[in-house]
């Protein structure tokens, strides 16, 4: 089984995300993809996150009525700060027979080459890449690069910072997230 793996924070999972990755498991050779719920990116401040299990149980709830869309926690139980690296190396040890491949914007594929062992990594996984409207080139030893897929998805510019800054301005971001996700968001009265 072949594996995307999207990561991220998801603090929230919005419309974005899932179209992102709805586009990839309909028009890829990518049999699931699974958001990974990443506790705590080297590159973002702890305290901007809601817990851990409030973020997963949002992705729960957005990607339920997908068959090929799965939450994953695995990031949980790895040592922090985490790096993609470890992370792959964990799964590939855990799922040996599963093919693990990254799904990235475009974005970040202009910062890859700060990466902990991003050669390693595209030593030996696919990284498929979704356009994003964004500053800045692209490290020319990724143009062509074979590992290096680009597809063509939907381009997405919407952003978690942005929705939780309009729920703190008492806005209306209904339409921008998952039905059950606004719910959950509401009742637990997040971002306010």
């Amino acid at each position: 089984m072949k594996i995307g793996l999207y990561f991220g924070t998801f603090n929230p999972i919005h419309v974005g995300h899932l179209t992102i990755a709805n586009h990839l498991a309909e028009h890829s050779d990518l049999d699931q993809v699974w958001f990974v719920v990443t506790p705590l990116s080297p590159f973002k401040k702890k305290s901007s996150l809601l817990d851990n299990y409030h973020r997963l149980e949002m992705v729960h709830l957005a990607t339920k009525d997908y068959d090929n869309l799965r939450p994953c926690d695995i990031e949980f139980g790895l040592k922090q700060p985490n790096y993609t690296i470890d992370t792959l190396t964990y799964l590939f040890e855990k799922y040996p027979k599963y093919e693990f491949a990254l799904i990235m914007g475009e974005d970040n594929l202009k910062s890859f080459h700060k990466w902990k062992n991003y050669e390693l990594i595209l030593e030996n996984h696919n990284i498929y890449v979704y356009p994003r409207l964004s500053k800045g080139k692209i490290d020319t030893q990724f143009n062509d690069h074979p590992k290096i897929i680009k597809v063509d998805a939907p381009i997405m510019e919407l952003s978690s910072t942005f929705i939780r800054k309009e729920i703190k301005d008492r806005r209306n971001v209904r339409p921008m997230l998952p039905e059950h996700v606004w719910q959950f968001v509401d009742e637990m009265n997040f971002y306010r």
